[in-house]
């Protein structure tokens, strides 16, 4: 079946309720583990029905988000959602207080209760108004997104349309192409800051109505955290500032001389690797497509089966379109056990990229696809980004048939991106903490705070002004995670150090990363992020030993690179 013949109707809201109240009820009345496994599965047919149908809306959503059928649908689950939330959570609270816990635990695993416990620690019917509004802000924030039409060389382009031209070898022309997407956003800056202070103190509110103070604590539990706490997160973000800052400063120093330009470099001339212009893969879509198909083919007979199941079932949107939703992402559609990947083609390297970062997510969901319970088909959100951040480095195999003459850059960028890319990942996090640390301060203070850790976690980027809204530290506005997804960054950071071992050992064996990998996502979300490392003897990235030897990998690798050549 493709993806177009994927049914949609809207369910109603009161029957899913009536729903999860009779299964409760039946839990708590079994009076054998067999009745209460039979109650439990047909509650995870129920759960995969319901989640089917509202990632159907949301990704027909964000194909276009002018279609006024799906932009209401979107809204019934925002309003939904939350009140259907109360009553799934009165079936956590049945299965942790079940006689057949233990029965329960010795078949599926007891992560379904570690995490239980955090997620009844997310939610109380008293919040629900919050919720819902919060809802209806983030979906507020990507249509504001999607909505741009910017004006540039004569035609007008969305985001997507328009971040070729910022990667342009041409100074002139990148260096107006940011000067012109700064222009859109502080256009819409009295927007962008009064969606963000709402969404800031109705967190806090929530925060504090479940007694936690603010939002900080109810943040990281949202994001399902079972093995790791802030003062961890914290020890991560100094060893960044320690070990690997200084290696991407190095890298940007080579690139300001490699383009003839001063350093600190604008944001404008940090966006070109080479004077002859970033890595471009050739082709159309479909090129790349085709390319993707013939290196996870070779790859492995399972990545093979699952990337032409993909295609088959038309179950990737990857053109740039007009009204479609800014960014990419992979979600899944349990009831017919496959995964979607959502993205914006733009003729950039990112599009290679893409391909292979969301087919590692999809890769994981369609491996794990008959997990039970569903909860366990993925893991948590760091673990799921080691998944496709991992992949992006295994296709270097293809990287020949993907970039051609521009292979060599694309290897060079590639790397020197992912160290790069840290710095900015773990700033993101660390101004979520001081901005929920300090839910009353005004948009230009919150400004102010951005642009003081552009100096501690990217150095070498110029801060004079030249570019309206990156330069004045309001660049964090573009970032939808910090509006929609608070606290999700540091996920990426995570991620990409345990990439970074995945591409040391792509160094020294292939097949054996290949076998790490496997060993890694073949247990879906059964177990804590540390533990799915440990499982698959991968090092974690709190200990400090592992980002310091990844970066002095990289970084040996990236100064002995041959670029002759290549200007």
């Amino acid at each position: 079946m493709k993806f177009s013949e994927f049914e949609y109707k809207r369910p109603n809201k009161d029957e899913i309720i009536e729903s999860v109240k009779k299964l409760t009820k039946k839990l708590e009345e079994a009076v054998s583990y067999n009745e209460a496994k039979a109650v439990f599965l047909e509650y995870q047919e129920l759960a995969k029905k319901f989640e089917t149908l509202s990632n159907l809306a949301t990704v027909r959503h964000s194909i276009d988000t002018r279609d006024e059928y799906y932009d209401n649908e979107v809204k019934f689950w925002n309003a939904a959602f939350p009140e259907i939330q109360e009553y799934l959570q009165l079936w956590t609270n049945a299965m942790l207080k079940s006689k057949f816990k233990e029965d329960f635990a010795e078949e599926y695993g007891d992560i379904v209760f570690i995490n239980a416990e955090i997620e009844l620690k997310t939610f109380s019917p008293k919040i629900i108004p919050q919720l819902q509004a919060e809802n209806d802000l983030t979906q507020e924030y990507e249509k504001l997104l999607a909505s741009a039409s910017i004006p540039f060389m004569g035609k007008t382009y969305t985001l997507s349309q328009l971040t070729p031209f910022k990667n342009d070898k041409n100074d002139e022309i990148r260096l107006n192409a940011w000067k012109a997407e700064g222009k859109w956003y502080k256009d819409n800056q009295a927007k962008f800051d009064e969606i963000y202070d709402k969404l800031v103190h109705l967190r806090d509110e929530m925060g504090k109505a479940l007694g936690y103070g603010g939002y900080t604590q109810l943040g990281y539990y949202r994001m399902g955290r079972n093995c790791y706490t802030k003062e961890d997160v914290e020890v991560f973000r100094n060893s960044v500032v320690k070990y690997l800052v200084p290696v991407a400063d190095k890298i940007y120093r080579a690139q300001a001389e490699r383009l003839g330009k001063e350093y600190p470099l604008s944001f404008a001339d940090a966006a070109l690797s080479f004077r002859s212009g970033n890595p471009i893969p050739k082709g159309t879509a479909n090129d790349i497509v085709k390319t993707a198909s013939r290196f996870y083919d070779e790859l492995s007979p399972e990545t093979s089966e699952f990337f032409r199941t993909m295609v088959d079932g038309e179950l990737l949107d990857l053109l740039s379109t007009d009204g479609k939703e800014a960014g990419g992402y992979c979600t899944e559609f349990p009831a017919y056990e496959v995964p979607f990947i959502f993205a914006n083609f733009n003729g950039t390297s990112g599009d290679v990229e893409v391909v292979t970062h969301e087919a590692g997510h999809a890769f994981e969901a369609w491996l794990n696809r008959n997990r039970i319970p569903i909860e366990t088909v993925a893991p948590t959100l760091e673990a799921c980004e080691v998944h496709s951040m991992s992949m992006e480095f295994f296709a270097w195999k293809a990287a020949k048939e993907f970039f051609g003459e521009d292979s060599r850059k694309f290897f060079y960028s590639h790397l020197s991106g992912a160290i790069t890319f840290i710095p900015y990942g773990t700033m993101v996090d660390h101004f979520q903490h001081i901005v929920f640390e300090k839910p009353d301060m005004t948009p230009k203070e919150r400004h102010a705070v951005w642009k003081e850790l552009l100096g501690v976690y990217m150095p070498w980027l110029k801060l004079d002004g030249d570019i309206p809204f990156y330069a004045d530290g309001e660049g964090w506005q573009r970032q939808h995670h910090i509006y929609s997804f608070p606290f999700y960054y540091i996920d990426y950071c995570l991620a990409q150090t345990i990439a970074l071992e995945f591409w040391a050992m792509l160094q020294n064996d292939p097949d054996d990363a290949w076998k790490h990998y496997m060993a890694y996502t073949s247990q879906g979300g059964s177990k804590v992020f540390t533990e799915l490392l440990k499982n698959a003897d991968i090092q974690s990235p709190f200990e400090e030993s592992c980002l310091k030897g990844v970066c002095e990998k990289a970084n040996n690798w990236l100064e002995n690179f041959d670029l002759t050549g290549i200007e």
